[in-house]
């Protein structure tokens, strides 16, 4: 098995993966000009801000998820050849603590979070405030779905670093 090639393979995949967070900020600020350009309702114009904030986020998320993976892919031969077993090591520790982080952050926080925001549209009675829920909640989901695949391969990744480590 050439890790090498795997570790290659785990950051294009991530580099694919990134660019659907670019493509849903994309999509959530040209959501922002419809409401802006069309919305008549005091509901439709309280999305403006909010999807706009939102696809802002995504866009910052994905641009710099892209922008270190791509560095990650160069870095990783000249790592590699450099010394193996301390590239193997090294990537074994930050799997970890990236897995660490999304059994937190992904898993625990972010649903806690939408669960907040499904409260406050149903306990907070004005467009703004549910605006903003609404838009809180798309959001968390794209980044549940996109994560979600990520946590995946950033744990088949370990399970191979950890079969050449041995």
């Amino acid at each position: 098995m050439d890790i090498l090639k795997t570790a290659v393979d785990w950051a294009k995949a991530e580099v694919f993966s990134t660019t659907f967070f670019i493509i849903a900020g994309v999509l959530f600020i040209l959501a922002s000009v419809g409401f802006w350009q069309l919305g008549k309702t005091d509901l439709a114009k309280a999305y403006i801000i909010p999807t706009l904030v939102a696809g802002a986020l995504l866009m910052t998320i994905g641009l710099g998820l892209f922008f270190t993976n791509i560095s990650r892919i160069s870095s990783f031969e000249a790592d590699y050849n450099k010394d193996a077993s301390a590239f193997i090591k090294t990537e074994v520790l930050r799997v970890d603590n990236t897995l660490k982080e999304y059994k937190t952050v992904v898993f625990k926080v972010i649903p806690l979070i939408i669960v907040v925001a499904s409260l406050l549209i149903i306990f907070i009675d004005t467009p703004v405030w549910r605006a903003i829920s609404i838009t809180c909640i798309a959001m968390l989901i794209v980044i549940l779905l996109i994560d979600g695949t990520a946590y995946a391969r950033i744990s088949d990744y370990k399970e191979q670093l950890v079969l050449v480590d041995k």
